[in-house]
């Protein structure tokens, strides 16, 4: 499986990219979510979800791990390709997908190109009570992906601490240093868990 990509920006479109690594050239299929994200410089990093059809392997990149993870949920939607889930990140950030699913916000659901009332009821009902679980909406509905948080937070995870405590503690710190890195994240939790 291919987690990520870091390599020279080579082609930047609305709905793709090309980057070349080590001087391989791999397109990634993206949404505009992620275009608006990508900065103009040359070296760029995405995470990535490759999509194995029978006639195809499709790259798509994202440019937080929180993303990629909407993606991953929306995919696994009986009747949400990966088209229509894109498009879905196209149409709302992933934090409203995210609230708009926990919330039961059908009309918001229903508001993305391609997707019926069946559909979106089918994209509440099936992904709400993961969601939920997931990320602690009622507390962190405003809270903004954060790439070095997301990173903290599943090291934290992978030691043996719950995610809603450490999140609470992350939280707490990037509100004093919203530009800390994934290790002085780290460091700051484990003193104060």
């Amino acid at each position: 499986m291919i987690t990520h990509i870091q390599g020279r920006l080579v082609e930047k479109k609305p709905t793709d990219v090309v980057i070349d690594c080590n001087g391989v050239g791999y397109h990634l299929n993206i949404s505009l979510h992620t275009f608006s994200q990508i900065p103009d410089s040359e070296n760029l990093k995405l995470y990535t979800h490759l999509q194995v059809k029978e006639d195809s392997h499709t790259l798509f990149g994202f440019s937080t791990l929180a993303e990629r993870e909407i993606f991953r949920l929306l995919i696994s939607v009986s009747g949400i390709g990966s088209s229509i889930a894109r498009t879905m990140l196209s149409s709302l950030t992933p934090v409203q997908v995210r609230e708009g699913i926990a919330l039961g916000d059908v009309a918001l659901i229903q508001s993305v190109k391609g997707i019926g009332a069946k559909t979106a009821q089918r994209v509440i009902l099936d992904l709400k009570d993961k969601i939920l679980k997931v990320y602690d909406i009622d507390e962190n509905s405003t809270t903004q992906s954060n790439t070095n948080k997301d990173e903290a937070l599943s090291a934290l995870e992978v030691l043996g601490f719950s995610k809603k405590q450490s999140e609470r503690v992350v939280d707490k710190f990037l509100t004093q240093e919203p530009q800390a890195d994934v290790e002085t994240i780290i460091k700051q939790a484990l003193k104060n868990l």
